[in-house]
């Protein structure tokens, strides 16, 4: 417990901050910072600077603080750009010379087996690893495999699924909504 006075001059633990108290109330206290504005602190977020004799506050005792404030420090979330926010995290190309080596052998049932599996595989490992969007680039073509795809994903109740962005995959190509809880 700090017998706090008008004028001591004060550090916050958790924030590169100093400044003078400017007024003492019941429950918090306010400091004018160093750089000219007023706030208001709890009493346990504050480090006396000011050296008292009279309270056995020392240059110590304000190292020893400073130094479990630096052991203490947060770690400042990595910041996300509004572009890499709304950039689709997943994309899955489901032409089938990117999903098997030779499609020798295969006729179009495989092969669309073979793309709705691939792409039943993904989806389910991205709401295992709580990805939010998933691309699936399926192609023009005939529209068999876009049509089973809406079908694979109305099984799903926590999907929204629509066109993607035409301008960066053109016209074949369904981007996934994942609503996690």
């Amino acid at each position: 417990m700090h017998l706090w006075q008008i004028g001591d001059q004060v550090e916050v633990l958790d924030e590169k901050l100093t400044g003078i108290i400017k007024e003492i109330g019941k429950a918090q206290i306010l400091v004018r910072t160093s750089d000219g504005f007023d706030i208001h602190f709890n009493p346990e977020e504050l480090v006396l600077l000011t050296y008292r004799d009279s309270f056995g506050i020392g240059k110590d005792a304000v190292k020893n603080a400073l130094k479990e404030k630096k052991a203490f420090k947060r770690k400042s979330a990595k910041r996300i750009k509004p572009k890499e926010r709304n950039a689709p995290t997943m994309v899955i190309d489901l032409h089938i010379h990117k999903i098997v080596p030779a499609t020798k052998g295969l006729n179009n049932y495989d092969i669309l087996n073979i793309q709705i599996d691939t792409a039943k595989r993904q989806l389910d490992f991205a709401i295992a690893k709580r990805i939010p969007k998933i691309v699936f680039i399926h192609g023009v073509g005939e529209g068999v495999l876009k049509e089973e795809l809406y079908y694979l994903f109305r099984r799903y109740e926590q999907l929204r699924y629509y066109d993607a962005d035409y301008q960066k995959y053109g016209l074949g190509a369904t981007e996934i909504h994942i609503t996690q809880n």
